[in-house]
């Protein structure tokens, strides 16, 4: 269809160019009700995952977004873990919407998505369809929740001019999700001890880029391990229980008790009230969120410039790629040389250091919650070559990788009762 490209639409094509081909992302350019008028998304796969957004409730839930007053980008999820995110682009008809997606967090596994696909299935028709979505599945956009939220809001601040960081996002959960965690049979308890102490550093250090630690976690141990006649109790115990240990976790990272203790209480209260699992599942997730950005925020320098701080959390959310500082100085207008100079004056660390920094501190929470090679790990965070990151590892640490696994693996063993 030819259409009058709007300036949105070619803020975003020129976007698309700058991500790497690794990373494809699909960006669709909608009415209210859903009528599309471009897309970046393959022809061959655009009817059934029209099909799809629109069978998981996609189309009402962007004629909603089309109503509010405070329009901020939107996360949509479904319950067969497939993401997208809502946006639009100001104009005097307020009629043109952006949707980003979809994409998964992890991998999608083909007898998962087929089981959780059958209550959408009554007939030829639709068999078609879920069949088809099955099928493409393992072509679709695989990223982590961190990248696609910092596409998300960059597509977002493109498209409206605004300056909007990570907290201004909002989710519209799902009334239902996978469950990925182990059977408890299959759980290795010192790996499951070793993932939820690295759940908890997330928060200790405020860390945004926690989304595949908080995965991993769940995927090792749903939670308290008490069988009991009633589901509903099981998970409001469980997260008591995880408010509990993050509420702690966030005063050790320096959270005031007079806000972490009120705030965890009205979590717990809220999940007593709840009668839906899907929203006590949301609630957890808001819980986790609200707690790392608290002590994120906390332990942000307070004479930190918007600018440079901009830097630092693209940083924490780029520790998979190489990062270049005329990228970084692009990010926020400056020239190269301004902002190393702006940099090392506020942070105290020139923009290479904190970047090193960053990335051996990610490092130790994969040698200690996962059972990575040294060398997957060092690919995972884009460093040049294995040898490279072990000295950079132990300029920082007086340990190499592997040493400093082993020592802390010792720390998690526990006692056979």
């Amino acid at each position: 269809m030819d259409v009058q490209m709007t300036r949105g639409e070619q803020n975003l094509l020129l976007f698309q160019r700058l991500i790497p081909k690794n990373e494809r992302i699909y960006v669709w350019c909608c009415r209210p009700d859903g009528t599309v008028v471009a897309s970046s998304c393959p022809k061959a796969d655009q009817k059934v995952l029209e099909e799809t957004f629109r069978r998981f409730e996609g189309v009402r839930r962007l004629a909603e977004y089309a109503k509010a007053s405070d329009r901020k980008p939107l996360l949509v999820g479904s319950p067969v873990g497939m993401q997208w995110a809502l946006s639009y682009e100001p104009d005097r008809s307020g009629s043109l919407y952006f949707i980003v997606g979809p994409v998964f967090y992890g991998t999608p596994r083909p007898e998962r998505l087929r089981r959780a696909l059958q209550p959408y299935v009554d007939d030829r028709e639709s068999a078609g369809w879920a069949g088809a979505l099955v099928d493409m599945a393992p072509q679709l956009p695989v990223m982590t929740y961190a990248i696609f939220i910092r596409y998300v809001l960059m597509i977002h601040n493109t498209l409206t001019n605004q300056q909007l960081g990570l907290d201004a996002l909002e989710e519209d959960r799902p009334r239902s999700e996978l469950s990925t965690a182990l059977p408890v049979g299959e759980r290795d308890r010192s790996e499951v001890y070793a993932a939820e102490q690295a759940m908890l550093e997330m928060v200790r250090t405020g860390n945004i880029n926690y989304q595949a630690v908080l995965q991993r976690s769940i995927r090792l141990s749903p939670g308290v391990p008490v069988q009991g006649q009633d589901p509903l109790r099981q998970m409001k115990t469980s997260i008591i229980v995880f408010t509990t240990l993050v509420c702690r976790a966030a005063m050790e990272g320096g959270l005031s008790p007079e806000v972490a203790y009120p705030l965890g209480d009205s979590y717990i209260q809220s999940a007593e009230n709840s009668h839906d699992s899907g929203e006590l599942n949301a609630l957890a997730s808001a819980m986790y969120h609200d707690f790392i950005y608290r002590v994120h925020h906390v332990r942000t320098n307070p004479t930190c410039s918007h600018a440079v701080q901009k830097v630092c959390d693209y940083i924490d959310m780029s520790l998979d790629r190489s990062i270049r500082t005329a990228d970084l100085a692009a990010l926020v207008g400056y020239t190269e040389y301004y902002l190393t100079e702006k940099f090392k004056k506020e942070i105290g660390q020139s923009v290479s250091q904190y970047i090193r920094a960053a990335k051996i501190a990610r490092a130790k929470v994969l040698l200690t919650s996962t059972t990575f090679s040294v060398r997957d790990i060092a690919e995972r965070l884009a460093f040049n070559t294995p040898n490279y990151f072990i000295q950079s590892f132990r300029a920082l640490e007086g340990l190499t990788p592997a040493q400093y696994r082993k020592q802390a693996r010792r720390g998690f063993e526990r006692p056979q009762a």
